[in-house]
């Protein structure tokens, strides 16, 4: 139970009562102990007035019986500076202390309760003080320090018993309090958390909140983002799996179709056509990129990409390359394209995965382009800096959407139009990252859309 959050409480609160009765303990003890005495002044003041009114002519007897019933031993009265002993009994005893109960400090008041009680030794004690304020009068007893010290014993005991009984009902309240409003929701948290790892794809497992305390409510609302993320990622990561294990199936015959193509392309290359004469070898060069990705098996998220093969490039006739290999794919409705890059830029990278990120990027200029109502334009644009390369792919399109825009180089949720994959920014931004650099969203909006590529000049793939 110690080591349970309820239990903890329940101890430190019996502890923190208890204390709080100690410290009220001796004040109360010491208030106790002038009530005491104050009470025997009273008596002995009655009696004493007895006494006088019968101008002193009483019997032994009586004078005794007044005595034990104001418990005191001598009573004597303090009139105009003169003392008058009253009433006295036949023995006079050691006087051990004498305590002055007119106006006492409360520091005096606690020290001398707890040394009475602290002194088991049976004395006797003088007290003086004025239990009824006559011009004039003051009263002195002499009394037995024992029947004090008990009666303080009896007071601190039935105190101590008291404070027990208030702490332990307050310990259970609390205790109960506890485990209702804080134990309770959090084993239903940690409950939630067991049986979301059994299964974390399982969407129907993630937590619902509802504590109402504000700190585990919000503990409630980041654990449910938190999971809601993470299955959402996990869901995803087995689309990418079982996307990587279709292609993987398919490369090994889509390969043997495309060594046809390249066969039959080759062939092409001696016809004497003009126009044949110049596809051919790009029909060539395209079908020599599909047939090593098929080999690669290069399918985005079975496997991460293959390390870059660095290599000095001429950015100029590679985007002039992408441009013919876009205006082809086009037809009629090419957009017009433009190649703002210097003639004499060069820049290490890969070419094979370099050309596949420019013909992505320009590959959906081109589709922007097609979902708007007027004439468009692509560019392509590159310098160098001081730290590395810097390349841009712009058009002239309606700009991103918001979905887009929200999930931009995620897989399957960044598609900038309907029926999109969105797989294709995400292999750019892999690619790039696996160049050292960056692809990001420079600019965006109803005058268009680019997207820059940074390359560092020290990579490291």
């Amino acid at each position: 139970m110690a080591n349970t959050l309820s239990g903890r409480f329940l101890i430190l609160t019996i502890i923190f009562v208890m204390l709080a009765e100690v410290f009220i303990f001796v004040p109360s003890i010491a208030r106790f102990r002038e009530d005491y005495l104050l009470a025997r002044l009273e008596r002995a003041q009655i009696a004493s007035l007895a006494l006088l009114a019968t101008d002193g002519m009483i019997d032994d007897e009586l004078e005794r019986e007044l005595l034990e019933n104001a418990e005191v031993l001598n009573v004597v009265l303090r009139r105009d500076a003169v003392r008058q002993l009253i009433l006295s009994s036949d023995e006079m005893p050691v006087i051990a202390a004498t305590y002055d109960l007119r106006d006492p400090p409360a520091w005096v008041l606690m020290r001398d309760a707890l040394a009475r009680l602290a002194n088991p030794e049976p004395q006797v004690i003088r007290v003086i003080g004025e239990p009824v304020r006559e011009a004039g009068l003051l009263i002195e007893v002499t009394m037995p320090a024992a029947p004090l010290r008990m009666a303080m014993i009896d007071y601190g005991l039935r105190i101590l018993a008291l404070s027990a009984v208030i702490s332990i009902f307050t310990a259970v309240l609390l205790f109960v309090s506890v485990r209702r409003l804080m134990v309770t929701p959090i084993k239903r948290v940690v409950s939630s958390m067991t049986a979301y790892a059994e299964a974390p794809e399982d969407a129907s497992r993630i937590i619902v909140p509802r504590g109402r305390v504000r700190e585990l409510r919000d503990a409630e609302d980041a654990l449910q983002s938190l999971q809601t993320e993470l299955t959402s990622a996990l869901k995803q990561r087995e689309r990418l799996a079982q996307l990587g294990e279709a292609v993987a199936k398919i490369s090994h015959d889509l390969r043997n179709m495309l060594s046809v193509a390249t066969l039959v392309a080759d062939r092409l290359e001696t016809s004497e056509d003009p126009t044949v004469q110049r596809i051919a070898p790009k029909l060539v060069a395209s079908l020599s990129r599909a047939i090593n990705l098929t080999e690669a098996t290069l399918a985005f998220g079975r496997a991460q990409e293959p390390a870059p093969k660095l290599d000095r490039v001429a950015l100029r006739e590679l985007a002039l390359d992408v441009v013919e290999n876009d205006r082809l794919d086009a037809g009629e409705a090419a957009p017009d394209y433009l190649c703002d890059v210097p003639a004499g830029l060069t820049l290490r990278a890969d070419p094979e995965q370099l050309h596949r990120v420019l013909s992505n990027l320009v590959r959906n200029a081109r589709q922007a382009l097609a979902s708007g109502d007027r004439p468009g334009r692509i560019r392509i644009a590159g310098r160098d800096t001081d730290e590395g390369w810097v390349i841009e792919v712009s058009d002239t399109g309606p700009g991103l959407p918001k979905k887009a825009l929200d999930h931009l180089f995620r897989p399957f949720q960044g598609g900038a139009r309907k029926g999109g994959s969105g797989l294709g920014l995400a292999i750019c931004a892999e690619l790039v990252r696996g160049h050292g650099g960056r692809l990001e969203l420079a600019a965006t909006g109803p005058d268009g859309t680019t997207f820059r590529i940074s390359l560092p000049a020290g990579l490291a793939a």
